[in-house]
């Protein structure tokens, strides 16, 4: 039966204050991810780790769709995750869903992070909407974790700059807390193969310094209280131990310029800088 024009025009209303689209294509997306290991075809699909996989990834996009539907000031955030996970069922699942799982939810987190209310919309969100499945396209394997030891940090952390950062091998290990002479400290734990960083400046109360480039390799691990920058330049976010969580896994081509930090320690095998220099 159809609806009452009365009832198609509230519809019609409600719909228009959310990224109503961007959410029925996650939930499709994430249905079909469902479907596809609890369908007979036994030949082509196990219901072992990628089924399982499957149905994880399923929920989570189907909840993310009714987050962007109920909740849509948090669209930027939910839009973020959402793509993460439609890219990783590629490798976790099905072939995320023989790809359509995938590309349905590649396309409903675009969707999402690219919409705005009607009184605010200007011309920026479309390129902020197809750039940002390029930002993160493909999934990679976390970094091998390193051996425990205790490590004491500055009280007060050090200020950090670079033009330009680029991680291989990025994993979140998540949020922990580092002794310092003043008590624990609150950080971001971040792990990695290998890192480089352009136009690299450090200050701290008593010293600063500054490098061309700096690279670190072997176990690197960064510990931070506030990190901030811009996605290949076009997506800008910071993050804390309190604040947007981090995304578990970064694909390898993905840098970011304009990066600011907050630096409690650093720890890697191996720290070469290309014209290292004390600044005032």
């Amino acid at each position: 039966m159809l609806l009452r024009p009365d009832a198609r025009a509230a519809f019609r209303s409600w719909r228009r204050t959310r990224p109503f689209w961007a959410g029925l294509l996650l939930m499709l997306g994430g249905t079909e991810l469902l479907v596809v290991p609890l369908s007979p075809l036994t030949v082509l699909v196990s219901l072992g780790l990628g089924g399982l996989a499957a149905i994880g990834i399923g929920l989570a996009l189907i909840a993310a769709g009714q987050f962007l539907w109920w909740l849509p000031s948090a669209r930027h955030y939910v839009s973020i995750n959402a793509l993460i996970l439609s890219v990783l069922s590629f490798a976790a699942t099905n072939l995320g869903g023989f790809l359509a799982g995938m590309l349905l939810g590649i396309a409903g987190s675009a969707m999402g992070f690219g919409w705005t209310p009607r009184a605010s919309r200007g011309g920026s969100s479309g390129t902020l909407a197809a750039a940002l499945p390029v930002v993160l396209l493909a999934a990679l394997v976390p970094a091998g974790d390193g051996t425990d030891r205790i490590l004491r940090a500055a009280a007060e952390p050090a200020s950090v700059t670079t033009s330009r950062f680029a991680p291989r091998g990025f994993a979140f290990a998540g949020i922990d807390r580092v002794p310092t002479a003043d008590g624990p400290l609150k950080v971001l734990v971040l792990m990695m193969g290998a890192a480089s960083l352009t136009d690299y400046r450090l200050k701290t109360r008593e010293l600063g310094l500054a490098a061309g480039k700096l690279d670190l390799s072997g176990h690197v691990t960064l510990y931070l209280t506030r990190f901030s920058g811009c996605l290949e330049g076009v997506l800008c976010v910071t993050f804390s131990p309190d604040g947007l969580p981090v995304p578990p896994v970064i694909p390898p081509f993905v840098f970011m310029t304009r990066v600011v930090a907050e630096q409690a320690l650093v720890t890697a095998d191996m720290i070469v800088a290309d014209g290292l220099r004390l600044t005032v």
